[in-house]
């Protein structure tokens, strides 16, 4: 099997984002090696000596993915013997040229927790936290967003992926089994209307999960589920919620479609 390395002198984060992204193009398994904070000489050696070993026993020469800003560490990463991407220099001499300002290389800068988005994520997780399934209902005047939905819809991780990557500022509510008899916003999100998205889910999906919790039960029959789904649906269309069906989605990409439907401002940089 093929091995990609994904190498950086800092979290390594940037280069797993672009790797994973450039090889879930090929149809194709294959092994993963992340390296991170290699910040010294030393570090660069023992990560080319791993990389080396990897390639010459596959018989195949690995693929590093790389974002080096130090010139002495990325030489020594470049003489591996493995396919070279690296995803900095491509931009950097077009992007001198048109800013008219000379690149000053610094590591950790694109993840610094001296940037002000450090502080805004570890507060918005907080407020994720302590508003996590309905347990707080007094600090909605704060959110940026109120998550609504079915039990087991994608909720919490969802409010918490919004916070610690987007310093998202994410509460989130669920409609119980007691609420659907009658469903309605309730009383006290009203005054926040404009702060809701609901998430829905297919009702075989939330059968599956529900199943996995708590097997025979109520709360995890087909009747229920599929009766649950089917009213939180009538809600959000009477109400004019904007939603989304989060059945075929990673965390990842129902937090992208809600900033995209929402406009929030995010606090990544």
């Amino acid at each position: 099997m093929r091995s990609a390395f994904y190498i950086s002198d800092g979290t390594a984060i940037t280069s797993e984002v672009f790797g994973h992204a450039l090889l879930s193009l090929f149809p194709t398994e294959f092994e993963h090696h992340t390296i991170s904070f290699v910040e010294t000489i030393e570090k660069a050696y023992e990560a080319k000596e791993k990389i080396d070993k990897t390639s010459n026993r596959s018989g195949q020469p690995a693929l590093v993915f790389h974002t080096f800003v130090n010139n002495d560490i990325r030489e020594i990463i470049d003489r591996c013997d493995a396919v070279i991407y690296n995803f900095l220099e491509p931009f950097i001499a077009p992007l001198e040229k048109e800013l008219a300002i000379v690149a000053k290389p610094t590591a950790h800068r694109t993840h610094s927790i001296h940037e002000n988005s450090y502080d805004n994520r570890i507060e918005a997780v907080n407020y994720a936290l302590a508003n996590d399934d309905g347990s707080n209902v007094n600090d909605y005047e704060d959110a940026d967003v109120i998550l609504v939905g079915v039990s087991r819809s994608g909720k919490t991780p969802s409010a918490l992926y919004l916070a610690l990557q987007y310093g998202i500022k994410a509460a989130n509510y669920p409609f119980t089994d007691d609420d659907m008899e009658e469903l309605k916003i309730p009383t006290f999100l009203k005054p926040f209307h404009k702060k809701l998205f609901g998430l829905t889910i297919d009702a075989q999906r939330l059968i599956d999960i529900r199943e996995g919790r708590m097997a025979n039960s109520k709360y995890a029959s087909a009747r229920q589920c599929r009766m649950e789904v089917r009213e939180v649906e009538k809600l959000y269309k009477k109400e004019k919620i904007p939603f989304i069906n989060t059945t075929k989605f990673s965390v990842e990409e129902i937090t992208a479609k809600i900033l995209a439907e929402t406009g929030l401002q995010r606090y990544k940089y």
